[in-house]
């Protein structure tokens, strides 16, 4: 069982601050028993918080799938039953230690639709959702998650403390959205951050959060590699995932491979990356740190019929402060906008273009020697 709480700020990284605004509870294979907290997104009374069971250091895996939403087809399936949205998908979920994915979505029934070509808003059975398929974290540092202005931003907060679902990314001030999701993973201390480097018609100019304003994190701002550095330093295991890239390009623009090189001389083991609505290439940078630039879209409102429509789940596997192994499971959205784990021919057309995607980074298929 990973027990998670919400906890706010660096200082909390290492280990100098113990407050606590929430507490959530999912079931995960015994190997990944562990306590868990994560960022400040929401306020409410602070429990305390529980030891880890002391063990040695193990191998652990955590799973990333890309960009989910609730709308047309998406929201009538979530509608009907939010148990059952991610269909075929939920046995790959659930097989990682931790599973996180990116909620591109405001959590509101309110608010006002911001100035945009796109605007996205879910109930907060959207969070019910992602709990049933077995995903424990996700992010809402993206260009959607402030889709719905302030009053759709403080439900979003709301829904978020209601439900006890970890979300990072997004919060009532910026050390709330900076905070990381943290873990202990098989004796090893984790800790995600999540932070949104695009920039739309309005998100990061109207609601990256500040000192006293809720919104999403900035990647742009200094303090997201201030507390990269900090938790890797207190002895994490450190994961960012982001929102970046230029949407429909399998390549990485300049701003993605410059943040990643980065983040990876900070301490991070890995960066994780969504937004392109198509998959970029993933693999090792020579320094050791993984980076996938681009995940694609996951559970999705409409399908395209090209490449927009191909996602899967990477699972990576982590030993002793580094990714040692990686695993991508193809699956490719139907008519419902499930991603259904993709068998035969088009399996192997997903993975080899998957595979093709690196070629066009500095990335390699296997870990450094």
């Amino acid at each position: 069982m990973i027990l998670a709480v919400i906890i706010a700020g660096p200082a909390a990284v290492a280990g100098c601050t113990t407050g606590a605004d929430a507490q959530h509870a999912a079931t995960r294979p015994p190997s990944s028993q562990a306590v868990a907290s994560a960022s400040a997104s929401a306020s409410a009374p602070a429990p305390s918080t529980s030891a880890a069971t002391s063990r040695a250091p193990g191998p652990f895996t955590i799973a990333f799938a890309g960009d989910v939403n609730f709308a047309e087809r998406t929201a009538d399936r979530l509608n009907a039953d939010p148990a059952t949205v991610f269909a075929q998908a939920n046995p790959g979920l659930g097989a990682a230690d931790l599973t996180m994915v990116n909620l591109e979505t405001a959590i509101t029934t309110g608010g006002q639709a911001q100035n945009k070509a796109f605007t996205f808003r879910a109930p907060p059975s959207a969070l019910t959702a992602l709990r049933d398929a077995g995903i424990d974290v996700a992010t809402m540092a993206n260009n959607h998650g402030a889709d719905y202005g302030t009053a759709g931003l403080q439900d979003s907060l709301a829904a978020i403390r209601a439900a006890g679902f970890p979300v990072i990314g997004i919060g009532r001030n910026e050390a709330a959205a900076f905070a990381p999701y943290r873990a202990t993973l098989n004796g090893t201390k984790v800790a995600i951050f999540a932070a949104d480097q695009v920039q739309d018609e309005t998100t990061l100019r109207l609601f990256s959060a500040g000192p006293d304003s809720a919104g999403v994190a900035n990647a742009w701002s200094a303090r997201l590699v201030r507390n990269v550095r900090a938790a890797h330093r207190a002895g994490y295991v450190v994961v960012v995932y982001l929102h970046w890239g230029t949407e429909f390009h399998t390549c990485p623009n300049g701003d993605q491979t410059a943040l990643a090189g980065t983040l990876a001389a900070a301490g991070a083991a890995a960066v994780i990356g969504t937004h392109a609505h198509v998959l970029q290439g993933a693999g090792w940078r020579a320094d050791g740190s993984y980076v996938a630039y681009g995940l694609g879209n996951y559970l999705w409102w409409r399908s395209f019929g090209n490449n927009q429509d191909d996602n899967g789940v990477l699972t990576l596997t982590f030993r002793g402060g580094k990714v040692v192994a990686d695993r991508f499971a193809p699956s490719r959205l139907d008519d419902r906008g499930v991603p259904v784990p993709a068998t035969g021919a088009e399996r192997a057309r997903i993975a080899a273009e998957w595979t093709a995607d690196r070629a066009c980074t500095d990335l390699t298929a296997t870990p450094p020697k």
